[in-house]
């Protein structure tokens, strides 16, 4: 196994693969009416303080079958299992064993930190026209997610196992024994999956499968508070729990997820048996950026969040914002264009790097980010963005602005040991394709890919391709001061969330927050040029300034879930976003 340790990451000079993003333009998908899943949970919440361990995690049923864990000896790892088992039952819309998933390692015996790479493959026998219509027109975007072409292979579970097998300390089949017992006796459905559920209700209930779990008796929606058992999800967890990941990749849940894939109404997918029992979990490099006397970690390709937020805080080191404050219009100008700066290299370059060739160095070069910040000098907003010249070390390439929807989960766990998980997790859309097959949706991750392969004669970096995994902006982010991890952060939100963990870091680390404070700060986002503020928050109190700068503002729903530990001398102090559902436990 490749593993990398912290010394050996020395960011500008760093060869390492990259993460990407997703952002929300349409130059290649058809523009239409979209789904994200929406905030609905906006209670303030405390600072949470432990000794020894502690979790934090989107829902509180999976808060507490990973405290159980801790408590019972087991590891991170140990927990980390337990947790995204729960939450594929209690927050079914946003991950689950038909989805992906990708992750940060602090192993803190060997002082070494491991990025593995879960995300969902697509199919041996895709064709790079899934996602166009007759006419060679890309598809809307919603039309490409429901349904079985959407459907990549689920990566999930075998991450999980190779999680297990290299950190866990408890049995396996005891990491399943709470996510099993609720799953038979029920759980209450909370607010924020209900919200989720009327707000899908109509993709949801063209499937028999689905609408039969998401909607009651009389037909309608579920609402909050009912109770809700999922057996189905019981059985295919009893036979994990007994075979290993095998029970999922082969057999009859294997085939059963082929069967629901490949009949799908109109919108029949490619998936195969081979393409289950082929999945493999890669290890990946780790991308760092040093800031303010810290290294901020994330993970390489192919998801995108890792070297774009290295670029972000490589161009903003630049500027005082300490000084400037987080109140200061000025601060938002400068993170605003950092972030559409990194953005444009990332829609350029980054893709799949075992399909690619992705410009990590040149992209983290020392002189090149010194470059780039210069142009954030003035008091107006840049009124365009262009990516880096890297045509010397990549084929000719178009930009790529492939739709990514807000969904996903993060959790984090710190154990007793110091060690550390910093987990991302998705089945990409709410609800994913809508497709559920054995107590489980599976997922939409094919419409990360880009719907076209080319414009006028340039390739697509991210553009479909047989095995190849698609481009995320999940962002686990795992923080170091003097080679020591200090803070575990990450975030929910499509293509928004590098901004939502950057932005968090940021005021952790340049405003004195402390971390429920930093990751429950309103969000200020600017990706590609309209400049987004949350709505109902004091966020909307820059619009006329932002205004006068020269930006687009737009006022808008954030639907962020950022959960964060930060380790401290004294001990353990953990944040959940209050947008969500989320809390955190620890001892």
């Amino acid at each position: 196994m490749k593993r990398a340790a912290l010394q050996l990451v020395p960011l500008a000079g760093l060869v390492s693969s990259i993460l990407f993003f997703s952002t929300p333009s349409y130059a290649f998908q058809a523009s239409d009416a979209v789904a994200p899943q929406i905030s609905t949970t906006n209670s303030s919440k405390a600072l949470v303080k432990a000794k020894e361990f502690m979790v934090a995690s989107a829902n509180p049923h999976a808060s507490q079958a990973g405290l159980d864990i801790l408590k019972a000896g087991g590891s991170a790892a140990d927990a980390a299992i337990a947790i995204q088992l729960m939450l594929g039952l209690v927050e079914p819309q946003s991950s689950g064993l038909g989805g992906g998933a990708i992750l940060l390692y602090w192993d803190n015996s060997a002082k070494k930190l491991i990025a593995l790479d879960g995300r969902e493959t697509a199919p041996k026998a895709i064709k790079p026209e899934v996602f166009l219509d007759k006419e060679g027109k890309p598809l809307k975007f919603m039309d490409a997610v429901v349904g079985g072409r959407s459907v990549g292979t689920p990566g999930t579970v075998k991450l999980l196992e190779h999680l297990h097998k290299n950190y866990g300390k408890l049995a396996w089949a005891d990491l399943f024994k709470a996510p099993i017992a609720l799953s038979e006796k029920g759980f209450a459905v909370t607010p924020h999956m209900a919200e989720q559920v009327a707000a899908s209700a109509e993709s949801l209930a063209k499937f028999p499968s689905t609408k039969a779990y998401f909607f009651n008796a009389e037909g309608q929606p579920l609402s909050a508070g009912v109770t809700r058992n999922n057996p189905e999800y019981a059985a295919t967890l009893k036979l994990i729990a007994e075979q290993g990941a095998k029970g999922f990749y082969e057999g009859p849940i294997a085939q059963a997820i082929v069967d629901t894939v490949k009949n799908a109404p109109e919108t029949a997918g490619s998936l195969s048996l081979e393409d289950l029992s082929a999945y493999t979990v890669k290890e990946r490099e780790v991308v760092c950026m040093n800031y303010r006397a810290h290294d901020v970690c994330g993970m390489g390709a192919p998801t995108s969040g890792g070297i774009a937020m290295a670029q972000i805080l490589g161009m903003l080191k630049e500027y005082d914002l300490a000084k400037l404050g987080a109140d200061s219009p000025d601060s938002w100008r400068l993170i605003g264009d950092a972030t559409r700066l990194a953005f444009a290299d990332r829609n350029r370059y980054v893709a799949d790097s075992d399909f690619v060739k992705v410009p990590t160095q040149g992209m983290l070069d020392a002189n090149y980010l010194k470059q780039r910040s210069e142009l954030l000098k003035g008091s107006t907003g840049l009124k365009t963005v262009e990516p880096g010249d890297f045509s010397a070390m990549t084929q000719s390439r178009v930009d790529d602005n492939s739709l990514e929807l807000p969904s996903t989960s993060h959790f984090v766990v710190v154990d007793k040991a110091g060690n550390i998980v910093s987990m991302t997790t998705t089945i990409e859309n709410g609800f994913g394709s809508r497709l559920m097959t054995n107590g489980f949706l599976l997922n939409n991750e094919l419409t990360d890919f880009s719907f076209v392969a080319e414009e006028n004669g340039q390739v697509v970096a991210n553009r479909i391709e047989p095995n190849k995994r698609p481009r995320s902006s999940m962002s686990p982010t795992i923080v170091f001061k003097d080679k020591q991890p200090v803070l575990a952060i990450g975030s929910p939100g499509g293509s928004n969330i590098i901004a939502y963990t950057t932005n968090s870091v940021i005021g952790y680390l340049d405003w004195g927050m402390d971390i429920q404070q930093a990751v429950a700060m309103p969000h200020l986002v600017n990706r590609t040029g309209d400049y987004y503020l949350e709505k109902g928050t004091d966020a909307e109190k820059y619009q006329p300034v932002l205004e006068e700068m020269g930006y687009t503002v737009k006022v808008d729903n954030m639907n962020s879930g950022l959960h964060a530990i930060a380790i401290k001398a004294d001990g353990l102090e953990g944040g959940a976003d209050p947008r969500r559902d989320g809390v955190v436990l620890g001892q």
